[in-house]
């Protein structure tokens, strides 16, 4: 059973990448889940009841948060789903399994002041810190994933004209803006970027002492260094900076198309959720300092 489910995993993967055009990052994260279940429940794909998703999820709610449970569920819906197309199986089990009721997520967002302290805190006596001053101010000011500044590449950084071409989820190009900071920081890490390790990484943006592209572990430590040397208590990453870029756009009064498309949200619905927030602070405010509050 073992060698199917793994031969039946390895297709899915192939489905995952070539037919959905998923990212490597949410194929892999797919896969995952589904591995997960499979390994734990023991059962065989084909054979696999409503009864089954469910217990295996209540099984882990002490493990991991609604969140994670309802990505779980949507995994192995997905992974159920393809089964189906495949003609496999005349159903899927997860269609009779609820998602986890799940309050309003309200991601971690900085203030101006904040941001400004994290980026100007760093030190940029060594070409390191000038490359990591760039990442930041491109983070922020651009908004981008971590995986979408970890493959930036040179060719698609127009300094000139203040913009730089993205490549997003599902291999989505979009133009976004470059800020004047930002375009700044980009040229004085340019001229100081060491040789590549290899001509396939020269086009690269930004590169590690080795020469080679930069993951995203190191962006995500980098991060919470410049932010612990800023002084900030917060729970931060990489994706707090695209948080907080978008936030203070619509805060300042930026259209909400405008910002979906500069943040390359699909749905529009993705994009609303930092109108919440920017309600969620007044209201605190508001909280804070009525009378009777």
């Amino acid at each position: 059973m073992a060698a199917q489910s793994d031969k039946m995993l390895k297709t899915y993967r192939y489905y995952l990448r070539m037919e959905r055009k998923m990212s490597p990052n949410t194929t892999s994260s797919y896969c995952s889940d589904v591995a997960a279940f499979l390994e734990k429940s023991g059962c065989d794909p084909l054979k696999v009841g409503s009864s089954d998703v469910a217990e295996y999820l209540a099984s882990r709610a002490d493990e991991v948060s609604k969140r994670s449970q309802s990505r779980q569920l949507s995994s192995l819906r997905s992974f159920f789903d393809w089964l189906v197309l495949e003609g496999e199986r005349s159903d899927n089990p997860c269609d009779a399994v609820d998602h986890p009721k799940l309050g309003r997520y309200l991601p971690e967002v900085l203030s101006v002041e904040e941001v400004t302290n994290i980026i100007e805190g760093v030190d940029t006596s060594s070409w390191q810190g000038v490359r990591n001053r760039a990442i930041l101010e491109i983070l922020y000011g651009c908004g981008l994933r971590v995986s979408e500044v970890c493959a930036l590449k040179i060719s698609n950084v127009y300094e000139t004209e203040g913009f730089l071409r993205v490549v997003g989820k599902g291999d989505k190009e979009r133009l976004v803006p470059m800020g004047g900071a930002a375009v700044e920081a980009y040229l004085e890490w340019k001229a100081q970027r060491p040789d590549s390790a290899s001509p396939a990484y020269d086009d690269h943006v930004f590169i590690n002492r080795f020469g080679k592209p930069l993951s995203r572990i190191s962006v995500f430590n980098m991060v919470k260094d410049a932010a612990m040397h800023a002084g900030i208590t917060k729970e931060i990453s990489p994706h707090t900076f695209r948080h907080s870029f978008a936030t203070h756009l619509i805060e300042n009064g930026a259209d909400l198309r405008v910002v979906q498309e500069m943040l390359g949200h699909e749905s529009i619905l993705t994009t609303e959720i930092y109108t919440h927030i920017d309600t969620a602070t007044w209201q605190k405010a508001v909280l804070e300092h009525h009378p009777r509050g």
